[in-house]
């Protein structure tokens, strides 16, 4: 019986999950990149590009290989992020969006437990009730002014104060426009463009100035964490980077492929997480809340978010990786999916629905309104959106031009070609060709696939309430148009294309 008890004893000791109730709070802290590629940062594979404060958190903890947002645009990102909700079933699906009235966040739940919620510069939330966020300030758009978007000087009161933090730093860069950094440090005839890229004069001169503002941006993540180390609390904080949705050239933001959705995710907890780790388990935005509640030592399927589901659950889309985290485990979720809502983007379509679900394998997508063409600023004949460029007065809409005419082949043509007018359906194999290039949905041999895939991602789409074309059509109302909201400057100049 004695060894029994010994082992039973150490089991209790060594096998439960965290409970803080006699020992301090984690500090939590969240550094979101904007609008960044996922692989566009040194952990992630790319040889060019200068971080070296994000390859030290890589070097100190785990990268997530597999972490993906369901939608390629910020508001709805960032608001999924916070309330581990997905947007449809939140209110929140187009961008400049607000969450429905009694929808409950992050801040909700932290500051239950103790803890001290801020945030510092862009917003991309409301309404406030949902957000009960101590606001340090910042500037919701970089629109290309002289000076810092944020000061890092702000966030020291709250690191230093007595209570746990949960502080987050969502900075512009390397949103458009790319006007900060040293752009002397990428040439742009020295740059190598990657595959699923098309090269030309503006690409170049485009990843220059993007390239230039990810190491600038890389520089205020080494501020952050040096003021959390100054403050002698880096031993107790759980400290995030995450580059949100995929950057501002075709294929990647307001689409559902993975340089839309796809997103680098690395995270430090000393004396918890193995340093230089990886993992590929399969893991989405809507997951991170309740896996930092599960880190807290509660559980998070005892929270009630708010608002329910279609089939009256009133509990979080996501689910706990925490086991993940720790090095536990290799495997999370099967299936992640996507959603874009075109309408009400600045010089979006009319109506052009995009539903997506990915496995390890396959992505299948549905294009909802495939008869119509997808327009942005990107594609669009009069976009408003002015120069993108440091010191040169391009349109957006040139960039997309450039592809068309520096196409090398027919095939990348085509493949270019794409991105303006889609098929209904479209599946990719993603081990073989990973930037989504090869649509074999009318191919033979994956009929079993795409009905699988497609029943998957209509399924989540009943759960989540999501009506397809009824559902893009109320995207207008679901924009915050009072004047309140941080993005109306940006709305009021939505213009309805001339085609």
């Amino acid at each position: 019986m004695k060894p029994l008890f010994l082992i039973s004893i150490f089991y209790i000791l060594f096998s439960c999950k965290p409970n803080y109730q006699n020992n301090q709070l984690p500090n939590i802290l969240i550094f979101l990149g904007d609008d960044m590629n996922w692989n566009d940062c040194q952990p992630y594979g790319n040889k060019i590009v200068k971080t070296p404060n994000i390859e030290k958190l890589a070097n100190e903890g785990i990268s997530f290989d597999n972490m993906f947002t369901s939608t390629a645009m910020c508001a709805p990102s960032r608001q999924q992020l916070m309330t581990g909700i997905y947007p449809v079933r939140s209110g929140a699906f187009p961008n400049h969006s607000n969450v429905f009235d009694g929808v409950k966040s992050f801040a909700h739940h932290f500051k239950n437990l103790g803890y001290e919620v801020a945030l510092i510069g862009k917003k991309h939330y409301g309404p406030k009730d949902s957000f009960p966020i101590n606001y340090l300030g910042g500037v919701q758009h970089d629109t290309g002014f002289n000076g810092s978007d944020i000061d890092l000087n702000k966030i020291k009161p709250v690191i230093n104060g007595n209570k746990p933090f949960f502080l987050i730093v969502a900075q512009n860069q390397p949103h458009t426009p790319w006007n900060r950094g040293e752009f002397e440090l990428y040439p742009p005839q020295t740059l190598e463009v990657p595959e699923y890229m098309v090269d030309s004069d503006i690409t170049r001169k485009g990843l220059s100035s993007y390239y230039s503002e990810i190491t600038y941006m890389d520089s205020l993540l080494g501020k952050t964490l040096k003021i959390i180390n100054d403050s002698k609390k880096n031993q107790n904080t759980i400290s995030i980077f995450t580059s949100e949705q995929g950057y501002f050239y075709p294929f990647g933001k307001w689409t559902c492929y993975d340089l839309g959705l796809k997103t680098a995710f690395i995270v430090k907890w000393p004396g918890k997480i193995k340093p230089k780790t990886r993992t590929s388990a399969i893991t989405q935005y809507v997951d991170i809340i309740p896996t930092l509640i599960d880190a807290v030592g509660e559980d998070p399927s005892k929270i009630n978010v708010g608002i329910s589901d279609s089939k009256g659950l009133t509990g979080f889309d996501g689910k706990s990786f925490l086991d993940v985290m720790l090095g536990e485990k290799n495997y999370h979720r099967d299936y992640t999916y996507g959603v874009q809502t075109t309408r009400g983007i600045i010089n979006g379509s009319e109506s052009y629905p995009i539903r997506s679900v990915r496995s390890e394998k396959y992505k299948y997508i549905l294009n909802l309104n495939y008869d119509e063409k997808f327009y942005n600023i990107l594609t669009a004949k009069d976009s408003i959106r002015p120069s993108f460029l440091r010191g040169e007065k391009i349109p957006p809409m040139e960039i997309y031009k450039s592809w068309v005419n520096n196409a090398k082949t027919e095939k990348q043509l085509r493949w270019v070609k794409t991105y303006l007018k889609r098929p209904y359906e479209e599946l990719y194999d993603l081990k073989n060709d990973p930037y989504e290039k090869n649509n074999i949905a009318n191919q033979p041999g994956f009929e079993e696939v795409k009905k699988q895939m497609k029943n998957k991602l209509k399924d989540w789409m009943r759960q989540q309430g999501d009506m397809g074309v009824d559902t893009e059509m109320r995207a207008i109302s679901r924009q915050d148009r009072t004047g309140k909201g941080p993005w109306l400057p940006y709305l009021t100049k939505i213009k309805k294309l001339n085609r």
